[in-house]
């Protein structure tokens, strides 16, 4: 299944004597640690690393009623051949026994404590000697303890196919469905979240259901609000360690055995929005400072409930932290099944909505921030602000999604109008649409005209940047409609220059012309300079494709002065590069190579790659058009790497395959 084995091996001979080594497998339930703890064993001794073979005992240390080291040392001095009248009465003379016979045993032994939950279970069972090797299991780390410590995680997808693969294989090998359903066997994996246990059960279902698809069981775990609901109740068998083929029992005991600050936490982990959630968010969930947070998601990830994802910095800020798809389907489940655990979830996601958006609304102030304005909270400059919300990315776009629920849709809909510079920025449309469309739909039941109205234009914007043109032409219509309804002239402008955006990305040029032009004059009677150049910038752009290139030169250089009076430098840039277009188009190459220049060097201050990239391509057609193809290519080349830089891969394919053709 593609993973590492402990390595056992004993000393080479003549080595310096080692402390005794102990090796601890630590991971959830499920994960897979007794089987290869089992595997790593019959390897090593068909290896003659113990010819002394295996000593097995499981502890149990997970039910109910687990074995204590004092009844384990009568199974192990069993399997050392000391029963009926030679076993020693007393519990000390039974170790002492126990300890005499490993400290005699020649051939190395290995001895297995499997399934242990605490150290009480398993530290009166040590040889007393460092001549043998100890391998233990467990579902929390012994970190006070100087132990070898190897965790496991859930499968590969690759591997968690292989698994199911060779179950079905192995009962028929004339099973064909992992060949024929490929997709939905990957599905299959992803929804047991590649945990071992998950996919033994998943694979008994199909061996009994073997007249029935993939793709069925496939549909019954996705309606299910509980995938442990469906594959607990597929299964009634065993493992070849005899136990029972079943989730819900394995989560219910780790989850028991946990302390109340660490219970509370986990479930209030299960409602958090988005995969992994940072410490400072975790902090707002469950209204705990810092300090006290961090140290329950450690405590937490010594039991594998949560799993710490550690990002570029090296810190406890860059850490992350995540919970199994299932563990959090079971949270869930606890706090859906007790009112007074619901009214507490409902409170934390009211926190942690709350902190996304004091948060996000610095951020996009950071981001919109221009000189004369306050300084927005936190974020020094827009490389602070960037950094926290591409971190945050995923928790804040699900955050929008809790719209749905009145309780929390006012807030969720003011988060998503602060995320919308920052998707545009990433270029990450299909989630500015994702929370477009929740934002819309919250204000409109709510019924918010002036709220839908706004969301309306963003859903647009998204909708013209993924391509949608059709759909953004629509909801930039209806954006303007209830601006206008509401008199709000200025909201109605902006509408307008949106909509001229979509007009012309379908090619209706005439109507983008008149759209800009009464965006133009209604930003002009609210004295709104700023806003104006945008609308004089896209006016050029409209006028550029009419063939008007002397009234567009002139949109965009009033266009770039306005940007210039407001001290907007990136607008500034895009109105350079504008008007290098308009420039280039009436023949003007040398003014045209000057004004892009101008942009590229704001697009670098700004770390814009995907318009630094377009500028170089608009700079390497000019250079073709002044017949000097080495400049051009240089100038396509430089363009595929800020391409690249802004994860646009086809853009930088194309630009080098156009560098190609000017050699």
């Amino acid at each position: 299944m593609g993973r590492l084995l402990p390595r056992l091996e004993p000393a080479p001979d003549g080595a310096a004597a080692l402390p005794l080594l102990i090796f601890a497998v630590t991971g959830m339930g499920g994960i897979g640690k007794t089987a290869l703890a089992v595997e790593a064993a019959h390897q090593a001794c068909a290896r003659g690393w113990f010819p002394g073979g295996t000593l097995f005992v499981d502890l149990r240390g997970y039910d109910d009623a687990p074995v204590t080291a004092d009844q384990a040392v009568l199974a192990l001095l069993d399997a050392l051949g000391v029963r009926g009248p030679d076993l020693p009465q007393t519990t000390a003379r039974q170790y002492d026994t126990y300890r005499t016979l490993l400290a005699e045993r020649q051939d190395r032994t290995l001895l297995i404590l499997d399934n242990t939950s605490d150290p009480s279970q398993f530290l009166p069972l040590l040889p007393g000697t460092d001549h043998h090797r100890v391998l233990i299991t467990s579902r929390d780390r012994p970190d006070s303890l100087p132990v070898r410590l190897i965790d496991l995680e859930t499968l590969a997808p690759d591997d968690s196919a292989a698994l199911v693969t060779r179950a079905l294989h192995e009962a028929d090998e004339r099973d064909d469905r992992p060949s024929r359903e490929q997709d939905a066997l990957r599905e299959l994996a992803s929804l047991c979240g590649h945990l071992p246990l998950a996919l033994q059960i998943a694979a008994a279902m199909l061996r009994r259901r073997r007249h029935r698809d993939i793709a069925s069981l496939v549909t019954e775990i996705k309606e299910a609000a509980d995938p442990t609901a469906v594959l607990d109740n597929g299964s009634r068998g065993t493992d070849l360690y005899g136990r029972s083929l079943v989730l819900r029992p394995v989560l219910k005991t780790s989850y028991r055995r946990l302390p109340p600050d660490q219970a509370r936490l986990l479930r209030l982990l299960a409602l958090a929005p988005g995969t992994e959630t940072g410490a400072e968010a975790v902090a707002a969930l469950a209204d705990l400072d810092m300090e006290t947070a961090l140290g329950l998601l450690e405590d937490l990830a010594a039991t594998h409930l949560v799993t710490p994802v550690q990002g570029v910095e090296i810190s406890a800020s860059g850490v992350r932290w995540r919970l199994h798809d299932l563990v959090r389907a079971f949270g869930v489940g606890v706090v859906e099944r007790d009112a007074a655990l619901m009214a507490e979830g409902k409170a934390a996601r009211e926190r942690v909505l709350e902190f996304y958006y004091r948060w996000a609304d610095a951020a996009d102030d950071r981001l919109r921030w221009l000189p004369g304005m306050p300084e927005p909270e936190r974020f020094a400059d827009r490389a602070q602000a960037l950094e926290w919300l591409d971190g945050e990315r995923a928790g804040l776009v699900a955050a929008v999604q809790w719209a749905g629920e009145e309780r929390y849709a006012d807030t969720a809909v003011r988060l998503a109008e602060c995320l919308t510079e920052y998707l545009s920025w990433r270029r990450s449309f299909d989630d500015w649409i994702t929370v477009g469309r929740a934002a819309r739909e919250a204000a409109h039941r709510a019924g918010d005209r002036h709220g839908e109205a706004a969301a309306w234009g963003n859903l647009g914007n998204a909708l013209q940047e993924a391509g949608q043109t059709e759909e953004a032409i629509d909801a930039h219509t209806r954006a303007r409609d209830l601006f206008r309804a509401a008199e709000d002239r200025h909201s109605e402008a902006a509408a307008w220059n949106n909509l001229g955006l979509a007009l012309r990305g379908a090619g209706q040029v005439g109507e983008a012309i008149d759209a800009h032009t009464c965006a133009r004059d209604l930003f002009r009677a609210a004295e709104d300079r700023h806003r104006e150049g945008t609308a004089w910038n896209n006016l050029g752009n409209a006028l550029q494709e009419a063939g008007q290139t002397e009234e567009a030169i002139d949109a965009h250089t009033r266009a770039r002065d306005l940007f210039r009076a407001a001290e907007d430098r990136h607008r500034e840039g895009s109105a350079w590069t504008n008007l290098g277009l308009a420039l280039w188009q009436a023949g003007r190459v040398e003014e045209a190579v000057e004004a892009y220049a101008k942009d590229l060097e704001i697009c670098r201050e700004f770390e814009d790659w995907y318009r630094a990239g377009q500028t170089l391509h608009n700079l390497a057609l000019a250079h073709q058009s002044a017949h000097h193809p080495i400049d051009a290519r240089a100038c396509y080349l430089q363009s595929a790497d800020a391409f690249t830089r802004a994860n646009a891969p086809t853009e930088a394919t194309q630009a080098r395959i156009w560098a190609e053709e000017q050699e």
